[in-house]
């Protein structure tokens, strides 16, 4: 079932090949500030509908994350991230973090939300 996904103002979109079964919840400064509810995919299960030009990048701290935003409205869309299931990087491995509130026609209030304390993580 692919979802799709939108910024407020639509100038980037995207779509997903399938609902997530949980979102997280981090308590990073940067993710608490954000207020994001991340989805989590590889990168063949993520599509970027609009021109990549539409999309601007934040890398803060180690640089390890690239936290996608829309260039016109500023809406946190999407990240480019290692896999960290082991609790370190692990870059042969890439995710791509869906922030779910951007999907469109989709109800977020029957997935589990997960909490990860990045506020004492990292």
């Amino acid at each position: 079932m692919t979802i799709k996904g939108s910024c407020h103002c639509k100038a980037t979109t995207f779509e997903v090949s399938e609902a997530p079964e949980t979102v997280t919840q981090c308590t990073c400064s940067f993710c608490s500030k954000r207020g994001s509810l991340w989805a989590y995919y590889t990168p063949s299960q993520f599509k970027l509908i609009t021109p990549l030009k539409n999309v601007s990048f934040y890398e803060w701290g180690s640089k390890t994350v690239k936290h996608g935003f829309c260039a016109n409205c500023g809406c946190g869309t999407f990240t480019e991230t290692p896999d960290w299931s082991t609790g370190k990087p692990d870059f042969d491995n890439p995710k791509i973090s869906v922030n779910s509130r951007l999907f469109d026609d989709f109800d977020l209030d029957r997935v589990e939300v997960v909490v990860i304390d990045g506020k004492n993580l990292w």
